[in-house]
């Protein structure tokens, strides 16, 4: 291992953003402030056109270095790493917190994931390998596997140190370099974690650059990016696939989601209504995999929809929901709110914009719900728990699973006949039986339609940032030999 992978370098070397701007150049600035009070939190530069281009450069430079570097030693880099980060995981949760909203507790929750991420990569990394196949008996065919090349990460806020560390642990351990642009709407909290982790890897390996759609826009374009993973917005996503149409970059995405949850006969309503209100309410529905529609068995619709909606007011009452991530996204889930009404939805608690400074915004159910209201049809990404009662469990399967998205779905059933049909008919990535969330580690799926393609997490995101290439060795002929 070189010095430069074993210990620790100046973070300058990485901070794109510090360089000087050259003649010509505009600076824009980020600012973001607390959407709990409306304070500010900070300002930084959003990177311009030339520091964009110089961040590619400096990853195409560094990466035939770091491809050769051995696995072990970008794995021992990356638990480095992750070690630093662990160390000062109250600060970034505090900013996430400052700069989201995200609670504390969740926050940390956060940190603590993303080392963890980090760390398990730096694990899966070394032993990720390619096959032996089949071939003559006289020779040998194998497979070898090495990196892309430069890898542009484009990441969300609301889990913005968990969802950062897998694409960028998968990434590096794998030997690609990587240029991470964090969301706008967390810049500062992307920053610090570009502070943390870059020292342990060599110049230009590892780099942050800071900005909104723009800069987004101008790293999706610029000439030399071998891959392009992004989790956010469909409609960012969709515009990154165009621009990699036209590149050849490789692209993973994970993007919206309209997640539904099937209710069906038979099972305790006051349950079913508890797993309800976690799936739409938690971090105040800002979660990729939040609940976005529910179909209700009519046979336990009544009592699901009463114990529903006393959840939703005690949260509200007891424990007010944390604030939205700003006010332009609490006016965009406030409008599908009062769209669903305008046609004919029945708002049975919240959905009322609260006096007082930052973003927040109750815990909100919404009943006699159905196509073509937008909280049925598009991602709310709020604390809307919109909810359709159905006459049968085949009715609400086939309403479910008719959808533009196919990022996740739950189902609540007693039988698993029906748990086994759901399964067959979702057209989505994820298939969560009798629980809202839960998994065991290591799951890795494919989202459909709109919410994006390739696997972004687990074991099968190292084979995303990885090419294979196929080996045949033969037996030479030498001079004399019959």
């Amino acid at each position: 291992m070189s010095p430069s992978v074993s210990s620790p370098a100046s973070s300058a070397a990485n901070a794109i953003n510090a360089a000087a701007p050259g003649p010509g150049d505009t600076a824009t600035l980020l600012t973001v402030h607390n959407p709990a009070d409306g304070t500010l939190v900070g300002e930084l530069a959003a990177a311009n056109g030339r520091q964009v281009a110089a961040a590619v450069a400096a990853a195409r430079q560094a990466a035939g270095g770091w491809a050769s570097t051995d696995p072990a030693d970008r794995g021992k880099a990356l638990r480095s790493a992750a070690a630093a980060l662990a160390a000062r995981a109250g600060e970034v949760a505090a900013l996430n917190h400052r700069e989201t909203g995200k609670p504390l507790p969740e926050a940390l929750g956060g940190v603590a994931a993303g080392v963890a991420t980090l760390e398990q990569y730096a694990e899966l990394g070394p032993v990720h390998r390619g096959h032996s196949l089949r071939g003559a008996a006289l020779a040998a065919d194998y497979t070898v596997i090495g990196p892309r090349g430069v890898a542009v990460l484009l990441t969300p806020w609301n889990d913005p140190v968990a969802v950062a560390a897998g694409l960028i642990g998968a990434a590096l351990v794998t030997g690609n370099t990587v240029i991470h642009k964090p969301s706008e709407r967390s810049p500062h909290t992307g920053a610090l974690l570009g502070d943390l982790l870059s020292p342990f890897f060599p110049s230009g390996v590892f780099s942050t650059v800071t900005g909104a759609a723009d800069t987004g826009a101008l790293l999706t374009r610029t000439d030399g990016v071998d891959v392009l993973a992004h989790v956010g917005s469909s409609a960012a996503g969709a515009r990154i696939a165009r621009a990699a149409s036209l590149s050849g970059a490789h692209v993973i995405r994970e993007n919206g989601g309209n997640d539904a949850l099937l209710v069906d006969a038979g099972v305790d309503p006051e349950w079913a209504a508890g797993q309800a209100a976690a799936g739409a309410f938690s971090n105040s529905g800002q979660i990729c995999t939040a609940i976005e529609r529910i179909y209700v068995h009519r046979d336990v619709a009544g009592e699901f929809c009463d114990a529903l909606v006393r959840e939703a007011r005690r949260r509200n009452r007891e424990a007010p929901l944390a604030p939205l991530v700003d006010t332009r996204l609490r006016e965009a889930v406030h409008a599908q709110v009062r769209d669903a009404v305008a046609a004919g939805a029945r708002l049975a608690e919240g959905g009322v914009v609260p006096d007082g400074p930052g973003a927040h915004y109750p815990a909100t159910v919404l009943l006699d719900c159905a196509r073509p209201m937008a909280v049925f049809t598009e991602e709310t990404f709020g604390p809307v728990a919109a909810v359709q009662v159905v006459d049968s469990f085949e009715e609400g399967l086939a309403l479910a699973a008719h959808d533009k998205y196919g990022l996740a779905a739950t189902v609540l059933t007693p039988g698993i006949e029906p748990a086994h049909r759901a399964v067959a008919a979702l057209p989505v990535g994820t298939v969560k039986i009798n629980a809202v969330f839960g998994g065991a580690p290591g799951g890795s799926a494919q989202p459909r339609g709109e919410s994006g393609r390739g696997f972004g997490y687990g074991p099968e995101l190292l084979d995303e940032f990885s090419l294979v290439k196929v080996v045949h060795v033969g037996l030479p002929r030498v001079r004399g030999q019959l």
